[in-house]
């Protein structure tokens, strides 16, 4: 699990790789990753936009912006958390995500909230701590 917390929201997530999604000898990989946002804070906020960053084993970048979290914008009261489920390929066995979720008050007021960096790793490629 990697977690991050940037002002009072928590965010964490946790990788799977999807072995009967992927066909390693087509150099195809597929994960899937759970996260949850939780608001540890004293203020309503409402998810508006993700950002991800997505570097393969190459170190070949992706960049996935948009609105919302699997088509939605969630409301998060204090204490309120919201998960969703979602997924990337690869054409490497490996890579890393990071991104970040704009968040807004109800005052209107708008800040970023660091998504942590987490691995992608499957077990057909021996990880290398560098």
């Amino acid at each position: 699990m990697y977690d991050k917390t940037t002002r009072a929201i928590r965010v964490s997530v946790r990788p799977t790789f999807l072995e009967d999604q992927s066909s390693p000898d087509e150099n195809y990989y597929v994960w899937a990753y759970r996260v949850r946002i939780e608001n540890q804070g004293e203020e309503t906020v409402q998810l508006r936009d993700r950002y991800w960053r997505i570097t393969d084993g190459f170190g070949r970048v992706q960049e996935v912006r948009g609105p919302g979290v699997v088509g939605e914008q969630p409301v998060l009261k204090p204490g309120e958390r919201f998960e969703y489920t979602s997924g990337t390929p690869l054409a490497t066995p490996s890579g890393i995500m990071l991104g970040t979720y704009r968040m807004e008050t109800d005052a209107g007021e708008s800040f970023e909230v660091e998504i942590p960096a987490f691995s992608l790793d499957s077990p057909h490629h021996p990880v290398q701590i560098n």
